[in-house]
């Protein structure tokens, strides 16, 4: 009896180790058998590029979403065509201002063009910037019916800026010379209704986007005459130097892109 006990216990132990062999046949070679599918959307699409690009979509017309819910803009055109003649693939995520900085920070992104000014305190803390591929003024905008036509004018009121952008530091370099307050905001459309329903008399953007914003969504905001700084250059940012061969791709493309009218196109495509 306890040979034929013995015998069962045996032979269940040899159906277990067969099974066991089995799924792991059964399962990709290149994974544990345990391991969770390799075929999700998220696992493909980094798999599937070079690199993972972040960005800001409310930035128009440098990068937003259309109608049918795409990335489009100056920005992403200029991306596509540098990608193309330089030969490398990415996935372009809109992540938001503040977050496309950290993810890149953190390694989770490998590089970022949302209209990024190249500044010396940026470069002081960490991004390493592409070739200037955009000079950008930045200006004061006001509600369309304000009596507000300089700089003089802001003594004692509240001013409307992004967080992080040249427009802000355009603003906080003239805060103390002509007295006026500064209220932060997150992204450009908050910042505009701030000036529309009067919590701001004024706001600071650059002046492309702000043109575009009133134009294309018939804010009623005009900017005012003479209220331009000298401006700054637009540049692709990484944030390691592991990532200086992705820099120099980026040069290389828009050169070749400057070069053959394609980077014209581009800009006529938005601007006109």
């Amino acid at each position: 009896m306890k040979k034929l006990f013995t015998f069962f216990v045996v032979a269940a132990m040899m159906v277990l180790v067969f099974a066991g062999c089995a799924a792991k046949e059964a399962a990709p070679q290149n994974a544990p058998a345990d391991a969770a599918p390799q075929n999700t959307p998220a696992k493909e699409a980094e798999s599937a590029v070079d690199y993972i690009i972040v960005t800001d979509t409310v930035f128009k017309p440098f990068e937003y979403t259309n109608e049918a819910g795409e990335f489009v803009g100056i920005d992403v055109d200029l991306l596509a065509a540098i990608a193309a003649d330089q030969g490398f693939t990415y996935e372009l995520r809109s992540l938001g201002w503040d977050a496309a900085i950290a993810a890149c920070q953190a390694g989770q992104a490998d590089g970022l063009i949302a209209g990024a000014s190249i500044k010396q305190e940026r470069i002081d803390s960490g991004w390493i910037f592409s070739d200037g591929y955009f000079i950008a003024t930045q200006c004061m905008t006001v509600a369309a019916n304000s009596t507000i036509d300089s700089f003089d004018d802001l003594n004692g009121q509240m001013v409307a800026v992004k967080t992080g952008t040249a427009g802000a530091d355009y603003a906080e370099s003239l805060q103390e010379k002509y007295g006026f307050k500064i209220s932060y905001f997150e992204d450009s459309p908050t910042m505009y209704q701030a000036v529309l329903g009067g919590q701001a008399v004024a706001c600071f953007e650059d002046t492309p986007i702000m043109a575009a914003s009133i134009k294309d969504a018939n804010l009623a905001l005009k900017i005012v005459e003479g209220s331009e700084n000298e401006g700054a250059p637009y540049g692709f940012a990484v944030f390691s130097a592991d990532k200086q061969p992705l820099i120099d791709s980026f040069n290389a493309g828009l050169a070749n892109i400057k070069a053959n009218g394609t980077y014209d196109k581009i800009l006529a495509k938005y601007l006109g």
